[in-house]
């Protein structure tokens, strides 16, 4: 099979659509199929195909974390699709290149599928004050209304994907996939003590302080906010335990402020961006990963964490609840107290009951890698071919989060 995956982004920017598609093509290219990404550039003013990928012209867009912008409309970029001749068109994000995909799926007529990474609502504040926000919800719903109406099939890496559709007034079936991760990389086994003792000495923690750490673009849906406010209520001094909060974004220097002002800034750590290389020590050499985040829809980074063997504490989220199992790969919590209590108890097991815990969290991870979350995929593009064969205006999907839990 011929596949053509439309993305805003992608190497060597790091972000979890650019994780997601590039494992995607890894898993699907091991399987014996041919990919093609196409991707916006900012850095480029011709398309060009290198290793794979097609790069189109674009405009830097710094407001956004500085991703480029395409034009969804390229005679050029039409004729190096044409060209791929794609069994499937697969896009991944909603902008110019997202059209462009719809725009090429409709004028070569090929089959159309849609994956939604993100939940808009929680974004909109990057492009409308807040007097528009309402106005401008309104828009974005009737905008994912449109591409999900499109698509001969949807996927989504949660249920909280699968809402959001139902929200914005889209019906079809969605397909549940969860995000993959890089198993090998992030496997315990592939990261070296030295490296981890090299962490830990960077940052000068002792060896009994435990370590618990969030990983992501500080913006504020991350609401690192929440979690600062519920530490400084519920850790001291005395319990020996250091947040440490990876990433940067717009909300880095408000969140240092706001740990001053918390008088908690002796208990957290700002390293600032991690490239992507470097980051599997810094989550092996810490104890669990701790997320406030209600935004995310299957969190990468958080799957990283797991892989490495971090139990997850997550703050409680309906939509997200089967995410996070207690016991078995984490702990939920809904309250600071919650959180300092199950911060203590991880920190109280013994090194038997540590490694039994880890070993847990990195079996729930296992059948996450690049060529588990090809099959589910090339399963939709299957019924999507099918189906168009059969009954061409009939869409048809399969949910996949709860057999393969």
């Amino acid at each position: 099979m011929r596949v053509a995956l439309f993305t805003e982004t992608y190497l060597p920017a790091i972000n979890g659509v650019v994780t997601h598609v590039k494992i995607l093509k890894e898993g699907l290219e091991k399987l014996g199929h041919t990919v093609l990404v196409v991707t916006a550039d900012y850095t480029t003013r011709r398309h060009y195909i290198k290793n794979g990928v097609l790069h189109c012209p674009a405009t830097q867009m710094k407001r956004f974390y500085g991703f480029g912008v395409a034009s969804p409309i390229s005679r050029t970029r039409l004729k190096y699709i044409e060209d791929f001749n794609p069994d499937i068109i697969h896009i991944h994000n909603e902008f110019g290149i997202g059209i462009s995909g719809i725009l090429c799926a409709k004028i070569l007529k090929k089959p159309l599928v849609y994956t939604l990474h993100t939940m808009y609502d929680e974004y909109i504040y990057y492009v409308a004050p807040r007097p528009l926000t309402g106005v401008t919800k309104k828009i974005t719903h009737r905008y994912t209304r449109m591409l999900g109406n499109t698509a001969n099939a949807l996927t989504g890496p949660s249920k909280k994907c699968e809402e959001y559709f139902r929200k914005v007034g889209v019906r079809k079936p969605v397909n549940v996939i969860p995000n993959p991760v890089e198993l090998d990389v992030f496997s315990p086994d592939n990261i070296t003590p030295e490296s981890k003792k090299a962490f830990r000495k960077k940052y000068d923690f002792p060896d009994d302080v435990m370590l618990a750490c969030f990983v992501g673009r500080l913006g504020r849906e991350k609401s690192v906010d929440v979690l600062l406010d519920y530490w400084a209520k519920s850790i001291t001094p005395e319990d020996k335990i250091q947040l440490v909060v990876i990433g940067d974004g717009p909300e880095r220097e408000p969140l240092m402020e706001q740990a001053k002002r918390l008088g908690i800034d002796h208990m957290v750590t700002f390293p600032g961006a991690v490239m992507h290389n470097e980051l599997p020590p810094y989550l092996a050499s810490c104890d669990v990963y701790i997320t406030a985040s209600t935004s995310d829809t299957n969190s990468i980074s958080m799957l990283e964490g797991m892989a490495t063997g971090l139990p997850v504490l997550q703050i409680y989220d309906r939509l997200n609840e089967d995410q996070v199992r207690n016991g078995i790969n984490g702990y939920v919590f809904e309250t600071p107290e919650e959180m300092g209590e199950e911060l203590r108890k991880i920190k109280a097991m013994s090194p038997e009951e540590l490694n039994i815990l880890k070993r847990s969290v990195i079996s729930t991870v296992k059948k996450s890698g690049a060529v588990e979350l090809a099959n589910y995929v090339l399963m939709v593009y299957q019924n999507v071919q099918e189906n168009l064969k059969n009954r061409p205006t009939h869409h048809l999907g399969r949910k996949y989060h709860e057999s393969e839990k």
